[in-house]
């Protein structure tokens, strides 16, 4: 479980798990859930372009994700979000179906795009992952303060000088660029569930922003290193655990505001209420 191979693989899985937990915190509070489904699916016809043309996949992946992210951004200020979003994946879904149906022969490289590679990673591939993934948490932590007065109170925030139409375009090129880092790793489809789930959970249990952020890498975190463990000892695909825990955290996280909505009230704060409601 620890050999050369394995190392890369517990390595590339652990920066995006952490890269993924902190932007995925910030997507769910933004509610860009449907843009971070849209941005790994349509880079994925990036990468299937770049293969046709001889072209490293990340360069596909990287140019079809800034553009899409540029691409969504721009439209969404004229239309609605979610309009705007549709139709780019839409746009580069379809140019992905007409790379491939143009040449076959790069086709194991597009599927394991789809669905990740964890254990195909080098140690030449891990310097660009670690690359990217810094870059992004490093634009994180440079507009973390208008990217969260944006995200909470947006028109609050417009009204003391925080463009709100800036803070999308940066927020969705650090979408952009962790979906160049992680799709690789692993793949377009499961990059989502990494994306939302963890962010999603963390803020079940905390209202905090600083804490529901580290709960939510540390979710991401144990996500993908029990996925990779039970890969190995069950030899079965790691990115069927990965869906399956992260659907798991988060149904954990809605079981917990249900519990904490309805437990009974102490007797202490039932006999103090009929005094404070008085007063």
């Amino acid at each position: 479980m620890f050999s050369a191979l394995m190392l890369n693989a517990w390595g590339s899985a652990s920066i995006v798990a952490v890269v993924a937990g902190v932007v995925g915190f910030f997507i769910v509070l933004r509610g860009s859930a449907f843009a971070a489904h849209a941005l790994p699916n349509g880079a994925f016809a990036g990468a299937a372009g770049a293969s046709l043309v001889g072209v490293d996949a990340i360069v596909g992946l990287a140019v079809f994700s800034i553009l899409g992210a540029l691409t969504i951004a721009g439209l969404g200020r004229r239309a609605r979000h979610d309009v705007a979003t549709a139709l780019v994946i839409v746009v580069m879904l379809g140019l992905g179906s007409l790379f491939l149906s143009m040449t076959t022969e790069y086709a194991p490289e597009i599927y394991s795009l789809l669905f990740g590679e964890v254990l195909g990673v080098s140690s030449s591939e891990l310097v660009p992952i670690a690359v990217i993934g810094a870059v992004s948490i490093a634009m994180i932590l440079v507009m973390y303060r208008p990217l969260m007065f944006s995200s909470v109170m947006p028109d609050v925030a417009e009204a003391h000088g925080v463009r709100s139409a800036r803070m999308e375009v940066a927020f969705l090129l650090v979408v952009a660029l962790t979906t160049t880092m992680a799709v690789p790793v692993v793949g377009a489809l499961l990059i989502f569930s990494l994306l939302i789930s963890p962010g999603a959970a963390a803020r079940c249990f905390t209202n905090k922003p600083l804490a529901a952020m580290g709960l939510s890498v540390l979710i991401a975190l144990g996500t993908v290193w029990s996925a990779i463990a039970l890969s190995f000892l069950s030899n079965l695909p790691i990115g069927f655990f990965v869906g399956s825990i992260g659907a798991a955290t988060y149904a954990a996280g809605r079981g917990w505001v249900a519990w904490r909505r309805n437990r009974p009230r102490s007797p202490r704060a039932t006999r103090t209420l009929p005094r404070a409601v008085a007063g």
